[in-house]
């Protein structure tokens, strides 16, 4: 037998001429045939070698394996089939010397060793088993044996037809449940629209009519030319995509992982171009895994009418003489209505909300609409008849429902054809967790969601003001348009607006109707970036922001619009503390709306206002009047315009009670803004900002909002509110113990030894976000707003505190956005002497930031 060694420098060769093929653009059907008959050729070289063909034993491929396929790093699966349990020890010894072989030869070796009757009775007890034996291929031995087995796993006590259906059915809606077709970071082989949903399928033909291969379907008159053409050529691009994944990682990895998906589209030969070269490739695969999942529920409900028999017991109502329904599925009577009425494609998904008791699309009636789809020669908004059936369905109080039916099987892109372009495009970012045109369809799952009862809890403002919206079809409107543009290239809000516009015109909206919707999707981002990243307690920012939202009518539709958008972004993005910003920002702008502006905001008044409240809770706890004033008289009166009554009570409590030597750190048991509320008063000293930064990081806490002050007498006086990663309060008592005592240590020493910063993420390392500082103009003359945008590192806020200290600039207020890999962040600065920053001030401190931030990167 050829050495181990020779054997693996035999495959690394072999992958080397692979990868050649690859990148010339071979066949890549070929070139996984190629690696799985090479293997077939090293495995009976090396049976004869080891003399195994002297005993009677079989050597048999299951798994991908026993399909012919083979990637670079796929795992080999093989059976040993023997006569007996038992084996000699000299059979052991030269199994476990092939083994061996195997192995040091660089391959991945799966294997078990079974009798015929353990076989079968695995397979019986296991699906996966089971599922391996019905794809198994002899490579050589004993041909009785194999012979044996083949027989007993095609007889009707092993897996019926119809058990093995349910139970594959089964385990691919498990599958489906743990993971999204459109996740960042994929797994081609399993997520939905994967190589298993195609594997699937030909489980289950072959189950059936035992069948060798997908193309025998066609034979069977249960798979069309076309649709067979359809599945071979997506599962190519995965099995392309996943050759690249295999020598990019140099190893069997199936995830399509951010630091290598650049790689491998340049591997598969995309360049940058208007859309980024893996933008592009992870379009074509996001399209891709929808197709799959289409043909998959198509064909798994016809192969359940084959093998459970025609669906019984299921009711069958007349909806009119071209439609009925048939259980829980619509059905069409005729098979020629899609060709020679276009508009009853239209009309399919209308009928289907009419009806609550459709869920979904006849597999037959299915396979129809495909066809009809495909031979559409232009726009179906074209059509007049068309128009009309449309606008129906954004009337229905259900309209969402068919919205979402009509993406889900490529109709709202054969209506609009501008939502053609947005169908799996990507972002290469951590924020947008789906592609475009999913992102809107949650967003519009989102707004149907308002209206459910259950979901009061979670959307209070939303469940009431969605039911007060004038016309509920423009606000899907701006849902539908508010994304539309983006790819393109220019800013997708101004070029959507535009589309929304044309669109409304198109189909008959009055003036008035289609500017609102135009303003929505232009506008659709203001009302997050207000609440996120600008101060809302200020007065000016408020009537600012009232300013351009006109009235109430639009501050409502945005509203919805908003918080909509940011739910469906990611799973992660949305949480209490954004739910309480953008519900004050509302409730701010409603009153400024309300009153006009004729009256502006008395500031002494707002001081007094908030102080007697304070000094009323603070008398029921027994704090004298003379000692609450003493210490309000060292607060400057922004202190105040800045808190809540029940925080200055709070506050003002701890200090009178505290030894002023130390510094005090106080977090509120009670939720701010959905988040923890941190207090830190202390004398105020060099780097006092960034020293809380650094030791928050370290405990891996979030801050997101932070009111930096000083007393008269030079105490800071700084609030901030903080969460943990996963955008939830922090309400375990050890837990904030534990941060309370780092963060007093910490500020007690004047020289603190702070700990290092974390390592960045592994999933952060392929994401270069150039640093970016900007001046804003300035509501207040004597205050600069500066905004930064940079990588979400480590010890980011900690970097920046010790650049404003450097700079001789001062923090009054801060706005922390993580978006994805970015930080968006917003400051209001001063400098020393209480003044805005001049320009010379701006440029050293904008230079400052970019040399520290783009080193630490």
């Amino acid at each position: 037998m050829n050495t181990a060694l020779a054997a693996k420098n035999t495959l690394l060769e072999l992958n080397q001429r692979l990868v050649e093929q690859y990148k010339a653009k071979h066949p890549i059907a070929d070139i996984v045939s190629q690696r799985s008959a090479f293997i077939d050729n090293l495995l009976q070289s090396a049976w004869i070698d080891c003399q195994l063909n002297q005993y009677p034993m079989t050597l048999i491929a299951v798994g991908g394996y026993g399909r012919g396929e083979l990637l670079p790093y796929s795992d080999v699966d093989l059976l040993f089939l023997v006569e007996q349990d038992e084996i000699c020890q000299n059979t052991q010894a030269k199994l476990s010397a092939l083994i061996t072989y195997l192995w040091d030869a660089g391959l991945e070796i799966g294997h078990s060793v079974r009798t015929v009757t353990h076989t079968i009775e695995q397979g019986k007890a296991d699906i996966t088993i089971a599922t391996n034996l019905i794809e198994a291929r002899f490579l050589c031995g004993d041909t009785t044996l194999f012979d044996t087995l083949y027989q007993r796993i095609r007889l009707d006590d092993f897996w019926p037809s119809a058990d093995f259906y349910n139970a594959k059915k089964e385990e691919q809606t498990l599958r489906h449940s743990k993971a999204s077709a459109f996740d960042l970071e994929p797994n081609i082989k399993t997520c939905p629209g994967g190589l298993r949903d195609i594997q699937t399928i030909a489980w289950v033909a072959m189950r059936h009519f035992d069948a060798a291969n997908l193309t025998e379907l066609v034979e069977h008159d249960f798979l069309e030319p076309s649709e067979l053409e359809e599945l071979l050529e997506c599962q190519n691009y995965l099995w392309e995509i996943r050759f690249a994944l295999h020598i990019s990682a140099n190893r069997n990895e199936n995830r399509l992982l951010f630091d290598l998906q650049r790689q491998i589209a340049s591997l598969l030969g995309y360049e940058d171009a208007t859309q980024l070269a893996v933008e592009q490739m992870m379009k074509r695969y996001y399209r891709t895994v929808r197709r799959i999942m289409e043909l998959n529920q198509m064909l798994l409900q016809l192969f359940k009418r084959a093998t459970l028999g025609h669906i019984k017991a299921l009711e069958i109502q007349k909806i009119n003489d071209n439609y009925q329904r048939r259980g829980h599925y619509i059905e069409v009577l005729d098979d020629q209505l899609f060709n020679h009425y276009p508009e009853e494609i239209l009309r399919l998904f209308l009928h289907s909300i009419r009806n609550s008791n459709i869920e979904n699309i006849y597999a037959p009636t299915l396979r129809l609409l495909r066809k009809a789809r495909r031979s559409l020669t232009g726009p179906l908004q074209a059509s007049a008849a068309c128009r009309k059936v449309f606008m129906e369905i954004l009337k229905h109080p259900r309209g969402i429902i068919a919205l979402s039916m009509m993406h889900k099987h490529g109709i709202l892109s054969s209506y609009l054809p501008a939502w053609r372009s947005i169908e799996g495009q990507m972002q290469f970012d951590l924020f947008h967790a789906y592609t475009v045109d999913e992102h809107t369809h949650r967003l519009l799952l989102n707004i149907d969601r308002f209206s459910q009862a259950e979901q009061k809890d979670e959307f209070p403002l939303g469940a009431v003001l969605i039911n007060q919206l004038p016309k509920k079809g423009l606000l899907v409107l701006g849902a539908i348009f508010h994304d539309i543009a983006k790819g393109r290239g220019g800013d997708h809000s101004k070029l959507g607006a535009q589309d929304a516009l044309d669109f409304c015109k198109l189909h008959g909206l009055n003036d008035h109707d289609g500017r609102l919707v135009a303003w929505l999707v232009e506008n659709h981002l203001v009302m997050s970036i207000t609440a996120q990243r600008r101060d809302i307690s200020d007065p000016d920012v408020v009537a600012d922001f009232a300013d351009k939202v006109y009235d109430a009518a639009h501050l409502s539709y945005l509203y919805c619009l908003t918080v909509a958008d940011i739910c469906a972004t990611n799973e992660k993005t949305w949480n209490n503390w954004k739910g309480s910003l953008l519900r004050d920002l509302y409730f701010s702008t409603q009153r400024v709306l309300a009153r006009g502006k004729e009256k502006p905001v008395d500031e002494q008044a707002r001081v007094d206002e908030v102080q007697a409240k304070a000094q009323k809770e603070l008398f029921r706890r027994g704090l004298k009047d003379k000692d609450m004033q003493a210490l309000w008289r060292r607060f400057k009166p922004e202190y105040f315009l800045r808190h809540q009554p029940n925080q200055v009570a709070w506050h003002t409590e701890a200090i009178l009670k505290h030894n002023q030597d130390e510094p005090l750190v106080l977090m509120s048991k009670h939720t701010t803004r959905g988040g923890t509320e941190l207090f830190v008063y202390s004398k105020d000293r060099p780097k006092l900002f960034a020293t809380v930064m650094t030791v928050l990081d370290n405990k891996n806490i979030n801050v997101h909002d932070a009111n930096i002050m000083t007393s008269i007498d030079n105490f800071a006086l700084d609030t901030f509110v903080i969460l943990e990663q996963d955008g939830e309060p922090i309400l375990q008592l050890s837990r904030i113990q534990s941060i309370r005592k780092a963060l007093e240590k910490a500020l007690a020493n004047e020289n603190p030894k702070l700990p290092k910063f974390r390592k960045l993420a592994r999933i952060m390392k392929p994401f270069n976000v150039p640093t970016q500082v900007s001046f804003l103009p300035s509501i207040r003359q004597d205050t600069s707003m500066m905004e930064l945008i940079a990588l979400d590192s480590p010890g980011l806020l900690a970097k920046v505190g010790d650049i404003f200290y450097r700079c001789e600039v001062i923090l009054l207020a801060a706005k922390i956005t993580t978006i994805g890999e970015r930080a968006e962040d917003f400051f209001i600065l001063q400098t020393q002497a209480g003044q805005a920053l001049n320009e010379t001030q701006q440029q050293n401190l904008s230079y400052a930031l970019h040399v520290a931030l783009n080193q630490s990167n």
